[in-house]
């Protein structure tokens, strides 16, 4: 078990005979969130409420199962286009309406999509709760997606297209995304391509939002310096109308445990490119998954960290990249683990074998007690960091509950954390640092690039423009 680290005792005071106890760390400061208040608006929203101080600022996050998953097959991006929109004018107010009304009180508001999840943030100060709460029911059940503002979005999002292929790092991303998923809804970039993009018009935003954003299956989550009753009748007020008769029922991607590349290599010829960026991935587990404790211990060994093996490997030893990673990503259907880095063209394949040579490493031996001692302790000082503020409390919040981790997920993160053992680091290496040939994706130039890749798996060459 991981030692808790101590505070420097207090010296004693003149008046007392006894030294003042340390003060624990908030690494050793159990952790528990605060109570939660649930309701559920007429509409059919679930409300989660916790009410906290000191500070007169409240948090709201409404979560919807409506991430690019559920885009429609031929309107890739359409669900982060609609949730962009969505403030851009409702049937009561403009988009500069809309934006007078939240900074003129001092809040924010943010929206954003996952591949499983849709997401819309506001904060304020506590006294215009009830303002902002009203404007945020108007943004989801309202919107009026005026056609003028459709065209605008559709225009700035070419133009992000078009400047992302002079980013060698985004593209290579969009690339391994693909590699790692293929056809599974989880297999395009949350944003879309251009191709499809081009074709949104008003009435696919309209459609989306009519069948995919509705009170059925969302949440609304609220901390902060607010009685829990007032966040429910302040809810039920501002989202009393929003009723959707066409909402389809909640949708979840189907389960994957297959990387749709496997064994092979992708190279995304860029022939102005002096650098290669190199991705790397196989299959991972989903959210929630009980292999996360213990994999990502792991990770931090091996990748996840800034004195891991893979750094000192590519970058103290050699010098081959300045900057090198791995890491999970996981979703509610599957996940996967990847490693991620960049080198000069004449490197690539060094970096490629050198960064398997240390995964191959850690699969066979697993970590020693040393690093998981060193990983445990660096997680569980990270982890109090999620429950500091309103919004990652009601972040955590929305989580537990949108990817069912349980109500003790946050009180016993530490514990189960420092309960992993070197063995069942080992298991886990075993089971998801590439047992199969990975998925390797190199954008760079591909005329320097290839002959170095030989031997790897079959290779298959696109150009860069089949990322727009």
């Amino acid at each position: 078990m991981a030692s808790r680290p101590r505070a420097a005792p207090k010296k004693a005071a003149a008046s007392r005979s006894r030294a003042a106890a340390p003060k624990k760390s908030a690494a050793s400061r159990p952790l528990k969130l605060p109570e939660v208040s649930e309701s559920t608006t007429s509409s059919g929203l679930q409300v989660i409420a916790a009410e906290r101080g000191p500070l007169p600022l409240v948090s709201m996050r409404l979560v919807l199962r409506a991430g690019s998953a559920t885009d429609p097959k031929d309107k890739a991006g359409l669900a982060d286009f609609t949730v962009r929109l969505l403030r851009r004018g409702t049937a009561r107010m403009s988009a500069d309406e809309i934006d007078e009304a939240v900074e003129f009180v001092g809040a924010s508001l943010a929206t954003g999509v996952s591949e499983d999840l849709m997401s819309l943030y506001v904060t304020t100060p506590a006294e215009h709760f009830p303002a902002m709460l009203a404007v945020l029911g108007q943004l989801v059940s309202e919107p009026a997606f005026p056609e003028k503002e459709v065209e605008l979005a559709r225009e700035r999002s070419l133009a992000q297209f078009a400047n992302d292929l002079d980013d060698p790092s985004t593209v290579a991303d969009r690339a391994f995304t693909r590699a790692l998923w293929g056809d599974h809804p989880y297999g395009h970039d949350v944003g879309g391509s251009a191709s499809h993009v081009r074709t949104f018009t008003r009435e696919d935003v309209a459609r989306f939002h009519r069948e995919r954003i509705g009170p059925k299956g969302a949440l609304l989550v609220v901390v902060g310096a607010v009685k829990p009753e007032v966040v429910a009748a302040e809810a039920e007020k501002a989202f009393a109308p929003w009723v959707r008769t066409e909402q389809l029922e909640p949708v979840r991607a189907p389960s994957v445990e297959v990387v749709a590349q496997a064994g092979r290599i992708l190279l995304v010829d860029k022939p102005d490119q002096t650098q290669s960026q190199v991705r790397i991935g196989g299959p991972g587990y989903r959210i929630g998954h009980p292999d996360y404790f213990a994999a990502t211990a792991m990770n931090i060994s091996l990748g996840g960290g800034f004195t891991s093996r893979l750094v000192n490997a590519i970058r103290v030893e050699r010098g081959l990249s300045y900057g090198v990673g791995s890491y999970f990503d996981a979703m509610q259907a599957g996940g996967a683990f990847a490693i991620s880095t960049f080198t000069k063209t004449a490197s690539t394949r060094e970096i490629i074998d050198v960064a398997l040579a240390e995964v191959a490493k850690v699969r066979k031996g697993g970590t020693t007690p040393r690093e998981l001692l060193a990983a445990q302790t660096y997680l569980a000082g990270l982890y109090p960091l999620r429950t500091e503020t309103n919004d990652s409390v009601a972040s955590v919040l929305a989580d537990i509950r949108m990817h069912g981790l349980g109500e003790d997920w946050v009180e016993l993160f530490r514990d189960r954390l420092r309960a992993v053992t070197p063995k069942q680091v080992k298991l886990a290496a075993a089971k998801y640092l590439f047992p199969q040939p990975p998925a390797i994706v190199v954008l760079g130039k591909a005329s320097e690039v290839q002959k170095q890749l030989k031997g790897l798996g079959p290779i298959t060459v696109v150009p860069v423009s089949e990322y727009e």
